[in-house]
């Protein structure tokens, strides 16, 4: 399997000025790439979940003036979209690639789903330090489960219940600079072992969806 890599050039096209020059960037030398790697995860993801799944890669259609920051594929159960249902994300920034399991504010029943997560706080907890959480997948500033608060988390998850636009993203972040970025077989085994300790938390919740 010829897995993609990815390197300084596709973190500098969040550089490139204009809307309309950085998304032919990202159309050009991204979304190929995303491609090649969410087809195979997509299939992967399908044994694991035990359902279909099906890729999605993001077309950024809404935007009309200003560049988007980040750009994702996405995988879900749904092939006519992903963002109303638990789903799994690998994308970039300008100085790191993610690896979620997204439940983004479009979930219908976000409350239940939330009460999912809060009653297994514990096993959360017990997923490596150096995973993070985002509670906005517009922004950067995900907080590793090492460097959180005692009771951070459960504050993370109340908000992500009660917040009509929160949001609870649980995954990884690899730096733009990390060698495992370099090699597609060792990066696509990095975010298939990220999925699987998340997986479990998508299997509660999945069923909640309308």
């Amino acid at each position: 399997m010829d897995l993609p890599t990815f390197t300084q050039k596709e973190f500098n096209i969040f550089h490139t000025e204009g809307l309309e020059p950085r998304m032919e960037a990202i159309r050009e030398n991204i979304q190929p790439k995303f491609r090649a790697l969410g087809e195979p995860l997509a299939e992967e993801l399908s044994d694991l979940t035990g359902n279909d799944m099906f890729l999605h890669i993001a077309k950024h259609a809404r935007r009309k003036t200003n560049p988007p920051a980040d750009t994702w594929l996405a995988v879900a159960h749904n092939h006519r979209g992903y963002k109303k249902h638990p789903h799994f994300q690998v994308g970039l920034f300008d100085d790191h690639l993610f690896i979620w399991l997204a439940y983004i504010y479009e979930l219908p029943n976000k409350k239940e789903i939330a009460q999912q997560l809060l009653d297994r706080q514990d096993q959360l907890e017990k997923l490596p330090n150096h995973y993070a959480v985002s509670l906005d997948h517009t922004k950067k500033n995900a907080r590793t489960l090492e460097s959180m608060e005692t009771d951070e988390l459960h504050k993370s998850l109340v908000r992500f219940r009660d917040v009509k636009k929160g949001e609870f993203l649980i995954g990884q972040q690899i730096a733009h600079d990390d060698p495992v970025l370099k090699d597609g077989d060792k990066l696509f085994s990095t975010i298939m072992d990220t999925f699987k300790h998340v997986q479990p938390f998508y299997e509660k919740t999945t069923h909640l969806h309308i």
